[in-house]
């Protein structure tokens, strides 16, 4: 098995960090637990409040970006009575779906995507999405508890206006174990950190440049430490916010993540 004998692995997600601590102890590495990412909340009524909203008026197209999500707009229409009324609309409205999660919740309830990604990332969908014309058309965009400024940034250019649906809060993270990790990755105190999430990459970023260290957050991540992402959409959010070197598995698996990290340093 590929070593990382003696390397200092911060680990960002809160919800694998047990699982993810055991893989690299077992590699041979030291991993040092740093939350970036607080809890997840659903937020029920608000997103019931949403499908609710978006049922009534409808939209030109409805943007579906995560399986998990997806599957949460399906239950908040089930619980205010309107599951197939919901269903009736995505058979009804043109739907432009990122990861094949997304497409197998879509599935169930037999309705086919006129769009989809080619390799789950958003990259992947806004390329699918290049030949149609959006100008003057409404999007619903349904996110992962995290804002994509990208996506919106995209969308603005071509002329569409839109609406966000975030089924998922995510809270933030203590910051003081924050500021600690920022302080190790900036002082190279640590050797590679790995991401399982975009927000993790969002939140750690953006609170970076709130204290003034972005520009020394990203050099060390040109220079020394290797940000290490589980797959495609998580390696895309590094790279969006500047991140160039990225280490990523081909298949979306935590031990992967590991052993690419290895063969990183073998290499």
């Amino acid at each position: 098995m590929e070593k990382l004998t003696g390397k200092r692995i911060a680990i960002t997600g809160p919800r694998k960090a047990a699982e993810l601590s055991i893989i690299v102890e077992k590699m041979g590495g030291i991993p040092l637990v740093r939350p970036a990412q607080g809890t997840v909340a659903v937020e029920g009524e608000q997103v019931q409040g949403e499908v609710a909203k978006l049922i009534e008026r409808g939209a030109d197209w409805i943007m579906l970006t995560t399986g998990g999500g997806t599957e949460l707009l399906v239950q908040a229409a089930e619980a205010i009575g309107k599951a197939d009324t919901f269903a009736e609309l995505l058979r009804s409205t043109p739907i432009a779906a990122r990861g094949y999660k997304t497409v197998n919740v879509l599935k169930k309830l037999g309705v086919i995507p006129q769009v989809r990604d080619d390799d789950g990332t958003t990259s992947g969908l806004l390329r699918a999405l290049e030949p149609i014309d959006l100008r003057g058309k409404h999007v619903a965009l349904q996110l992962y508890g995290d804002h994509a400024p990208r996506l919106v940034r995209w969308l603005e250019e071509r002329g569409a206006t839109h609406h966000e649906i975030l089924p998922y809060l995510h809270v933030a993270p203590e910051l003081e174990v924050v500021d600690r990790l920022l302080r190790e990755i900036v002082n190279g105190e640590v050797d590679a950190v790995t991401f399982t999430s975009t927000p993790q990459v969002r939140f750690l970023l953006q609170y970076a440049r709130e204290q003034g260290v972005a520009g020394q957050l990203l050099q060390a991540f040109a220079e020394g430490v290797v940000a290490v992402a589980v797959g495609k959409v998580t390696a895309e959010a590094l790279r969006e916010e500047g991140i160039e070197r990225v280490v990523a598995p081909e298949e979306e698996r935590m031990g992967s993540m590991m052993v690419t990290l290895a063969k990183y340093y073998e290499s």
